[in-house]
């Protein structure tokens, strides 16, 4: 009977579950591979808000093009384009502007702004020329790992 008492007690403390030293053990593991995961994530939504500047100014640029060859002259109003697209939910669109020759006969220039941005990057721009994506007006060229594009110099 001593026998049978003793067989209880011990498989009674063996089954009460984790120890507070495992359950911490377990947390920290979770906090390690959680302090991998969240930058990236953080920078895929960040790239994928990036990609609709991108997507904005694209559509901007082939309108002008329509517009410059109809009109010889690119439009010095995005109001002047045919083209209806919806607003921005990130960025605040600048002004139309003259590009490098200084005339809107040969050239334009349009940046976006981010607004909002999430923590560790700041405002930025991203600007489109009658060539493409301008890498040396966009400061998001110096975020690679959230620019859509490439960053560092990339061109379209």
């Amino acid at each position: 009977m001593s026998l049978e008492i003793t067989s209880r007690t011990h498989r009674s403390r063996t089954e009460r579950g984790f120890t507070l030293v495992e359950l911490a053990i377990v947390i920290v593991i979770i906090g390690v591979l959680a302090s991998f995961g969240v930058p990236r994530f953080r920078d895929a939504v960040e790239r994928s808000k990036a990609g609709e500047s991108i997507n904005y100014l694209s559509a901007i640029r082939s309108s002008q093009e329509t517009y410059a060859s109809r009109e010889g002259t690119y439009a010095s109003d995005l109001s002047l384009l045919d083209i209806t697209i919806p607003p921005l939910k990130y960025f605040t669109v600048g002004t139309v502007s003259p590009g490098l020759t200084g005339d809107l006969e040969d050239s334009w220039s349009l940046t976006l702004t981010r607004v909002g941005a999430s923590a560790g990057y700041g405002p930025y721009t991203v600007t489109f020329t009658e060539q493409g994506y301008d890498p040396l007006d966009s400061t998001i060229d110096g975020l690679p790992q959230i620019n859509p594009i490439g960053g560092i110099g990339a061109s379209t």
